[in-house]
Parts: C-alpha cells; sequence; structure tokens
C-alpha cells in the first residue's frame, strides 16, 4: 500500500463521462419519496476528472476547476467527496483520507449526471490510491447509496436502469451515435423537476413497462429508428419551469436532428444527427441562434469510469 502523504506520491487520475437518458419512464412516487424509473442510459463523450492523492487521514479537502466550477460545492456537500468518506468509512476508518481534484466539462444541474459521475470517479480513483480489494460490483453497491445514477456512471455504455434507476442491465447497441448537445445558461433542481412531475401527473402508474422501442432501435444500429422513439417523462415538467426549452427542441427538430429530447432532468437537450457531418451543420446552427451557453459534439456510447494515470 502507498505510504500516507509521500513526497513522491502520484496523483491517480480518472475520467468519468456524462450521460443521455434515451428513455426515460417514471412511476408515481413511492412512500419512501423515490419513484420508479424504467430508462435506457448511453454515456457520451463529455467528460470530467477527478484525480486524487493521499491527505491526512480523516480528510477530503476538493478544489473544482474548469466549466462552471463556481456551482459546484467545495465542502462536505460535495458528492465526489462523500464518496471518497464512504469508501475510507468502509474500507479503513481513520486510515485514509484524500485531496481531491474535479476538472469539470459535465455541465452542472445539466441532467448529465456530472456529480454522480464525479462521484464515480471518486470511488475508483481512491479503491486505487488506496490499493484496495474491492470488486466493480462492490464499488457499484457502494455508488448506489450516494445516488440512482452513481452505478451507471461507474459502468458506463448503455444499460437499462430499473428501481431508481440503479438496477443495471448492459443493453447491446450497434454502432456509435452522433449527439448535438445545448446547454443552458441556467440549472434545473432535479427534485424540483420530480415535484413538477407529480403535480402534471397525480395518475402516473406504479408498474412501468420496459422501454422495448428503444433498445429494438439500439440493437439495429439504426440511428433514424432511435431518433423516433427517444421518449423522457420529465420532458414536460422540465419545460414547464424552463419553457424557452420548447423552442430549443423544436429549432433542432427543425434544423434536421432525427430525435430531439431532454437530458435527464433537464434543462440539456439533445439531439441526434445522422451522422458526424449533420452534427457539425447542426451544432453551428444552434451556436449561431444564441439560444443556449453553449453547444456540443458528442458520440456515444462510451465507456464508465477509467483510470487514465498514475
Amino acid at each position: 500500500m502507498a505510504t500516507p502523504l509521500a513526497p513522491e506520491a502520484d496523483w491517480v487520475r480518472v475520467r468519468v463521462s456524462g450521460k443521455i437518458n434515451l428513455a426515460l419512464r417514471v412511476g408515481a412516487v413511492r412512500p419512501s419519496g423515490y419513484h420508479p424509473l424504467s430508462t435506457v442510459f448511453q454515456s457520451v463523450s463529455l467528460f470530467d476528472e477527478v484525480a486524487v492523492r493521499w491527505a491526512e487521514p480523516g480528510r477530503f479537502p476538493v478544489t473544482v476547476v474548469g466549466d462552471q466550477a463556481g456551482l459546484v460545492p467545495t465542502d462536505g456537500s460535495n458528492l465526489a467527496v462523500k464518496a471518497a468518506k464512504l469508501l475510507a468509512d468502509e474500507y479503513g476508518p481513520h486510515r485514509f483520507g484524500a485531496e481531491l481534484v474535479i476538472r469539470k466539462t459535465i455541465p452542472v444541474a445539466g441532467g448529465m449526471a456530472g456529480g454522480s459521475a464525479d462521484a464515480a470517479g471518486a470511488l475508483l480513483a481512491c479503491s486505487v490510491l488506496w490499493d484496495l480489494d474491492v470488486s466493480p460490483d462492490e464499488l457499484r453497491e457502494l455508488g448506489a447509496r450516494l445516488g440512482a445514477d452513481v452505478p451507471f456512471q461507474l459502468m458506463g455504455g448503455t444499460a437499462l436502469g430499473t428501481g431508481r434507476g440503479d438496477e443495471l442491465v448492459p443493453v447491446l447497441s450497434r454502432g456509435s451515435y452522433h449527439w448535438v448537445l445545448a446547454l443552458s445558461a441556467d440549472e434545473l433542481s432535479t427534485p424540483a423537476v420530480f415535484g413538477r412531475f407529480d403535480e402534471l401527473n397525480p395518475d402516473a402508474p406504479d408498474e412501468l413497462a420496459m422501454p422495448n422501442e428503444v433498445m429494438n432501435a439500439l440493437v439495429s444500429g439504426d440511428a433514424g429508428a432511435l431518433g423516433a422513439v427517444l421518449v423522457n417523462d420529465l420532458a414536460p415538467a422540465a419545460q414547464s419551469l424552463r419553457p424557452e426549452l420548447v423552442r430549443v427542441l423544436e429549432f433542432g427538430r427543425e434544423a434536421g436532428a432525427l430525435g430531439a429530447i431532454v437530458s435527464g432532468a433537464g434543462p440539456t437537450c439533445a439531439f441526434l444527427a445522422p451522422n458526424e457531418a449533420a452534427a457539425v451543420d447542426l451544432s453551428v446552427r444552434l451556436s449561431s441562434e444564441g439560444m443556449c451557453r453553449a453547444v456540443r459534439r458528442v458520440t456515444g456510447p462510451v465507456p464508465g469510469a477509467r483510470l487514465i494515470t498514475t
């Protein structure tokens, strides 16, 4: 095991990806406060980096740099810090500490699970830093305690999520898909979106069907078929809180997108393009309209949390 605070100790760096929900079905809120979900996740090539190195036992200072860094907490409420503390408590109370640096690219409160991705990165990075004998399944079990999206952010690729979204089964996905993301200048609170969903859907179902149309399109590798069946039950709630999203989605469809969807709880809008050239054209047109803070071109699926250097 590495020596704590050794001056020659290297940083351990992990790259984590953002996600899009290709299908997101939401059921009636349970007494626990959670909503049952039936969702298809896809990791896309918009990455954060989480770097860790030894700190004194019990200390977990964090620095956040990059896009929207000022919106990310740097105290104990930071999800990556919570992840590092949880791992330390499980495997070595009073033995471990870590200094964390998070480099942001995934939008904050944008519906792409950036905080969950950083938590996944912290779990993997600290397990390597502290030389722990912990399996991927055990990391995902710990991740589920932190948030419903964390297990998928560890796993990556394309997967079906049920329960709270943390019960995962890999989904066969042929080919690579070209996405254009419209990033909003304003954030959306996930609890606020779910609360609005409850207001709009007093008769939401208790049981949810599997998103078979989306999974069949992924198996075929047909981007056009996938674009036609993208679905998000939270979209009306997000649009009621951010009405400008309606115009963004309509513009993307008119500009040639095969499909358009609010990502997760929003407000990021994701547009599926038929190929790379079309994605470039769509991103230019979205940028020229000035309807969003920034535009990004990404592809998916990509891996989840991955070690990039030690």
